[in-house]
């Protein structure tokens, strides 16, 4: 065991000094009427999370009272069947469980079905005519909601035959939602910001990232930024490095076709990780609002130090996972998963050392990792302070007396944890750390929504905070277009392996050891 897991770890509950938490029942309703257009209406994505939220959000009583959403997609089904397919994943992937039977049916008349091609004109042509009458039915007053949930590349075509079929010159408000991944290099960013801003306003781009609709995520913000002991000590001068890690244990899941295009940096780092970066780094924005923190979150991923061919062979470690066990089950290579390579060089894991250059962060190394079949599921962030710089109690503590860290866990087990030295009890001075710990689930008294509860109610309000900007995902593209043209010119940059169910390989290791650090045991 670790020193922070051996240590006498005192966990001191955190409370809420009895005050009562403001959850998404006090949050504010739409006021205005609404109909969500899903292109992808009968895809993966549609059941498992956006139907569900949306539920979820009329039970919470959060949805317009004039609402309609319209599902279009290839498979042959009508209204009655669309329904009865959302229940049963309502029922299998909703956090409040399987509907109230009454409920359901009364939200399900609200919800539509159009078979048709996205990429087509026929498909257009039954949307562009059915639409009107579906909003006049439930009297959503024109404002409409575009969400692509259908697969990357058929975005620029689909927002192209948006504007060209009349369907954005709304009675009413008109906004689009894209998910990610926002282009898969940094010139198809720009061609797709570029698109998207030849038919929407930027004011009406919602560009989705789920991580920011964490309650965990945001409260980074209010973390740092309400309370005042910690934002003075939150620099180069106080903090020794930062780790994030985003922990998966699940393998390719039958997408090894989809994940050779993409791997590990594009798939999760260069989104949801520099997301998390940069809400840890940014400067304290001028106000709450949306374009005053993606700002600074901006600033944060332009001053991200750009690697040579040279520093991505020093600062990033790639690595693919081998055959294992993980949680008593034999686990078969990525190389021998369906649709991979047989000598394929796409990464199941990353780790990689940046450095900020500005005048806060100057010095201090942001490790980050992320890998597919690790020993458990996880997201934190870890910030490590210095060690005192005089050593008082050596003598009282052999093992040395290790610096202060404050943890941040995304998920699961959502919580912060803060990690400080005091005596053991005794005769004789003896110094152990402890750590005092926060858990959101018994720090308030209700259960926190979905992130794609809170993203879809923002869509509907207009607010904007927790969405990227355009110029935001292309800052965080040409972060990491330096590692990716090193991966594919410098042939001498090695693939690593790692067995399922391990911490990914040795070289990750070396990455902090070099440094004279080591990874944290989540």
């Amino acid at each position: 065991m670790s020193a922070e897991q051996e240590v006498a770890s005192a966990t001191a509950a955190m409370s809420t000094d009895g005050q009562a938490s403001r959850g998404s029942h006090d949050a504010p309703k739409p006021s205005d009427p609404h109909a969500l257009i899903i292109f992808g209406g009968s895809g993966d994505l549609a059941g498992r999370k956006l139907i569900p939220a949306l539920y979820n959000l009329r039970q919470d009583g959060l949805l317009p009272d004039r609402f309609a959403v319209v599902g279009q997609g290839r498979r042959p089904m009508d209204d009655a069947s669309y329904r009865t397919t959302l229940l049963e994943a309502a029922s299998k992937f909703s956090r409040s469980g399987a509907p109230e039977p009454e409920s359901w049916d009364d939200f399900a008349q609200s919800v539509h079905y159009l078979r048709g091609d996205s990429s087509d004109d026929e498909g257009f042509d039954r949307l562009t005519e059915e639409l009107p009458r579906l909003e006049q039915a439930h009297g959503t007053g024109g404002n409409r909601i575009f969400y692509l949930a259908t697969q990357p590349s058929l975005f620029p075509e689909i927002i192209r035959r948006l504007g060209a079929s009349g369907l954005t010159e709304c009675p009413g408000t008109c906004r689009i939602v894209i998910e990610k991944p926002f282009g898969r290099d940094l010139e198809s960013a720009e061609a797709l910001h570029a698109i998207a801003n030849s038919v929407f306003d930027e004011s009406q781009v919602y560009r989705i990232d789920h991580y920011l609709g964490k309650e965990t995520v945001q409260n980074v913000l209010v973390f740092r930024f309400a309370n005042s002991i910690f934002e003075p000590v939150w620099n180069r001068r106080y903090v020794s490095h930062v780790q994030i890690t985003v922990a998966e244990e699940v393998g390719v899941e039958g997408r090894g076709r989809y994940y050779e295009e993409a791997g590990a940096l594009r798939d999760i780092m260069q989104n949801h990780m520099m997301q998390l970066l940069a809400v840890v780094a940014m400067e304290p924005p001028v106000d709450f609002g949306a374009d005053a923190i993606r700002d600074e979150k901006v600033k944060v991923l332009r001053a991200l130090r750009r690697m040579t061919v040279a520093d991505v062979r020093k600062h990033v470690v790639r690595a693919s996972y081998s055959a294992g066990r993980l949680n008593g089950a034999d686990v078969t290579a990525y190389r021998s998963e369906d649709g991979v390579a047989a000598d394929s060089l796409t990464e199941t894991y990353i780790a990689a050392r940046w450095f900020i250059d500005s005048w806060r962060w100057q010095g201090v190394p942001f490790y980050m990792r992320t890998g597919k079949r690790l020993p458990k599921r996880a997201t934190e962030i870890a910030i490590q302070f210095r060690s005192v710089p005089h050593r008082l109690f050596s003598d009282s503590s052999p093992d040395g007396v290790p610096p202060n860290r404050l943890v941040m866990r995304i998920q699961p087990n959502e919580g912060i944890s803060i990690t400080f030295e005091a005596k053991q009890p005794g005769p004789s001075v003896r110094v152990r750390p402890v750590r005092m710990d926060f858990g959101y689930g018994q720090g308030f008294a209700e259960e926190s929504p979905d992130a794609y509860e809170r993203l879809l109610l923002d869509v509907m309000l207009g607010d904007q905070t927790l969405f990227i900007r355009g110029d935001e995902a292309e800052a965080a593209w040409a972060a990491v277009m330096p590692v990716l043209s090193a991966w594919r010119f410098d042939e001498g940059h090695p693939l690593h392996f790692y067995q399922a169910g391990t911490w990914g390989p040795d070289a990750a290791d070396d990455l902090l050891a070099s440094d004279g650090f080591r990874w944290r045991r989540l």
